[in-house]
């Protein structure tokens, strides 16, 4: 046989082998891609004696990095069990299973890693131009110096742009309730509030740096396996306690029931979701060159300046959320919702007191006079305190005498039917549509970081993912110096594609096996089995250190909704301690090192 035919041979059987191997990663959480890599690694020299050339090895890891991303929002939004990529996606999963929607999930979540893969090879050329050499710009070397400050940056942007508003404490309330001043006729209000946006921010701050510590004494505790399991991270169960184990309590106390789920598993057009895919790709490369910086970052950075551009161009844009939990009312899209149930509480009530009046005239007038002074015209509002209807439903009466004529009446009917189908009215399908979107980014920002960590291991020759440490070690990588990229990149990238094309039918097929196991399984027999899994497998990777890590964890991340603040505030997890190494590495006056 040819060796050409011998290659290709090869390269097909481990690109089959890849996309086992990614389904495994992707489907079981903890079993991470990088540790399979490694293990990899540690058996090249055997795969060599056996006659197994180190291609078909590395088109193994790159098939199955590649696959893994488009898997693993399955155990993340529908399990509750999320990596340090996709913890963000878990809160819009949720909100889309618990809304019956949970198959739209899956399919934008395969257009988004599809979307994400496919914009981001022409963006290699920039990379290419920006941080290769001769020709090229070299911006390396730049990146890796400003590195702290920009996460410095983010960490600042995330807490910025709270908009919860929390009260002060009371004695704060009461001392300052006179710090007012008034120059020029114009009023200075400088008193404590119980409505303080900077009362919010200093929470968020709060609990970004809680949860920093607490993922930077993670960091630096042994993980033991008792059964000989290899060593997983101490970040997967903190990661599932904060985003996975405590969003699973608040579905367990504030649901009964798993909605019936539709059957639409058809991939969304791909035209809306190009641009926010192209800015996740373009994000993920910077990501992607620089250490510590995950997709999840990616999706924030990302997310957040589409919510900026949206109400700049409306004062009314509900922001698009990842953050809230089951049964937040601080969430915008809740709080819009709830106000607009006060308004119909009220319209139907009036309707009530209008049919009384109109059909039942002597009732009114004889012998009601103790039941009209018992009568309760309130309803609860927002803050629980009543608000009183009697002057909404007097208002109605008095526009009854005017009837409509019939035009007015197609109007109005008209108006009230848009009012229940319009996606830009109705409120619960527009939070719906922003869910599918975040999952969509998120998606192609996981994926699209996969390819560009492939390329800038031929660019700087600098590994950023444990699958490219394993592919660096045991494989001799050609440096892509000319504007050409070498053959060898080519091909992995070849494989890239391919494996990501192959991966959607996938996902798909897999989707529709665990929405058949909701069906079957009660929702709360459901997440029993899923924390008691969750919690078994942590003990399995970690011991009893990993359980008292999730257990913490658990604690903390059941903060945010009672708080009122958003829960990405917990990526402190991760950026906190990669901010402590990095200052640490500029200036040793911290004693680190």
């Amino acid at each position: 046989m040819e060796i050409w035919m011998t290659e290709y041979l090869w390269l097909l059987a481990s690109f089959f082998i890849g996309l086992f191997l990614g389904c495994m990663t992707g489907l079981i959480p903890g079993f991470h891609v990088n540790n399979v890599a490694l293990i990899a690694l540690s058996l090249s020299p055997l795969a060599v004696n056996l006659g197994i050339p180190l291609s078909a090895v590395a088109a193994i890891i790159v098939a199955m990095g590649t696959v893994h991303t488009f898997l693993n929002y399955i155990p993340s939004a529908l399990l509750g069990a999320p990596d340090g990529d996709t913890a963000l996606a878990l809160l819009p999963g949720h909100r889309m299973l618990l809304a019956g929607k949970a198959t739209k999930g899956v399919a934008y979540s395969a257009r988004g890693s599809q979307l994400g893969m496919l914009l981001s090879v022409p963006l290699l050329i920039f990379a290419r131009l920006l941080f290769g050499e001769n020709p090229g710009l070299g911006l390396y070397a730049e990146s890796r110096e400003i590195l702290p400050y920009l996460l410095l940056a983010i960490s600042s942007f995330l807490i910025l742009t709270e908009t919860t508003r929390l009260p002060w404490p009371i004695w704060m309330q009461r001392v300052s309730k006179n710090w007012k001043l008034k120059v020029r006729g114009n009023d200075f209000d400088f008193s404590f509030s119980d409505h303080s946006n900077i009362a919010g921010m200093i929470a968020a701050t709060a609990f970004f740096l809680l949860t920093g510590f607490y993922g930077w004494a993670v960091f630096e505790l042994p993980g033991n396996s008792p059964v000989g399991m290899p060593a997983g991270t101490m970040l997967m169960p903190g990661l599932a306690g904060l985003f996975g184990i405590a969003n699973l309590i608040d579905i367990y106390v504030t649901t009964s029931e798993m909605p019936p789920q539709d059957d639409d598993w058809e991939l969304p057009p791909a035209g809306p979701l190009i641009i926010p895919c192209l800015l996740s790709s373009i994000c993920a490369a910077v990501m992607a060159i620089l250490p510590g910086m995950t997709a999840a970052q990616a999706t924030v950075v990302v997310m957040t300046v589409r919510n900026w551009v949206g109400k700049m161009k409306d004062p009314d844009y509900i922001p698009a959320d990842f953050e809230f939990g089951p049964g937040q009312a601080s969430h915008p899209a809740m709080q819009a919702m709830a106000r607009r149930k006060e308004v119909e509480a009220a319209e139907e009530a009036a309707e009530e007191a209008q049919s009384a009046a109109v059909f039942a005239p002597a009732a009114t007038s004889v012998g009601s006079d103790t039941e009209a002074e018992t009568t309760d015209y309130s309803t609860p509002t927002l803050d629980g305190t009543q608000r009183d209807l009697q002057n909404d439903e007097a208002a109605a009466m008095g526009l009854a005498g005017a009837p409509l004529s019939a035009e007015d009446e197609a109007l109005l009917a008209i108006a009230k039917e848009e009012r229940e189908i319009s996606p830009d009215l109705n409120l619960e399908l527009q939070t719906q549509e922003q869910d599918l979107e975040v999952i969509a980014i998120l998606s192609a920002t996981n994926t699209a970081v996969t390819v560009m960590v492939l390329a800038f291991l031929y660019l700087v020759g600098r590994p950023r993912s444990g699958a490219a440490l394993a592919l660096h070690m045991m494989y001799p990588i050609d440096p892509w110096t000319a504007i050409e990229p070498p053959p060898d990149f080519i091909r992995l990238l070849a494989v890239t594609i391919a494996s990501g094309f192959i991966a959607v039918p996938i996902m798909i097929k897999v989707g529709k096996g665990m929405m058949k196991l909701h069906e079957l399984i009660p929702l709360h027999t459901l997440i029993i089995s899923v924390i008691s899994f969750v919690t078994l497998l942590v003990w399995l990777s970690t011991g009893w250190i990993g359980i008292g890590v999730l257990i913490t964890g658990t604690v903390m991340g059941l903060m945010p909704p009672r708080i009122g603040i958003r829960r990405s505030h917990g990526m402190g997890i991760i950026l906190v301690p990669i901010m402590i190494y990095t200052f640490a590495a500029k200036v040793d006056s911290f004693g680190f090192t």
